[in-house]
């Protein structure tokens, strides 16, 4: 399904994945802040990072691939596939030698789905931002520490998230918090 979308510059892509069978992702603070130093360091160069919401065992981010020239047309999938690719193997490296554990962390295959509709944009913004009220691991969005909600709520200090690109769809923050309060529809998706 998504997961056999090609990657190219220029478009915006809901992407995500799981840990590995019932695995942790994150155990601790320490893990969520290492993987978002990598999401810095890998794919911060290569795209627009609009929304993300990172969860004990699934992560997802909204993003846009920046548009470049350096890299030939057929070989753009694969070059940004190895953004990720790095990014992924260098946090499951680190994690599976902190934890002293083995083999592969996240699902084989990272799920992709690019987003050509505003209406589908929008709802993917309340979704993964209130990932973790969905799934009971807080009651309020506020409580959740890694997602990229408070940066939008705290829109006067400095952020790597590309927020005017979402928040022209709000005239204000309020409006924006009141529409991540508001109850929407997932109709465009089934994710676990």
């Amino acid at each position: 399904m998504s997961n056999t979308e090609s990657f190219e510059y220029g478009y915006v892509y809901h992407i995500y994945t799981h840990a590995n069978g019932k695995d942790l992702i994150f155990r601790e603070d320490e893990n969520y802040k290492y993987f978002l130093s990598k999401l810095l360091k890998y794919i911060i160069p290569i795209a627009e990072i609009y929304v993300y919401c990172l969860m004990p065992n699934h992560f997802h981010l909204l993003i846009r691939f920046k548009d470049s020239d350096q890299v030939s047309n057929e070989d753009e999938h694969k070059y940004l596939m190895r953004q990720f690719s790095n990014l992924l193997n260098g946090y499951a490296k680190a994690y599976n030698k902190k934890y002293n554990r083995k083999g592969s962390l996240f699902l084989d295959f990272l799920r992709r789905k690019r987003v050509d509709d505003e209406k589908y944009l929008i709802k993917l913004l309340h979704y993964i931002h209130n990932n973790p009220v969905n799934h009971g691991f807080v009651e309020n969005i506020n409580e959740w520490k890694y997602s990229s909600y408070h940066s939008y709520i705290n829109f006067t200090k400095e952020s790597k998230i590309e927020r005017e690109e979402m928040m022209q769809y709000f005239e204000t923050i309020k409006d924006f918090v009141e529409y991540h309060k508001s109850n929407v529809e997932y109709d465009f998706l089934t994710i676990e």
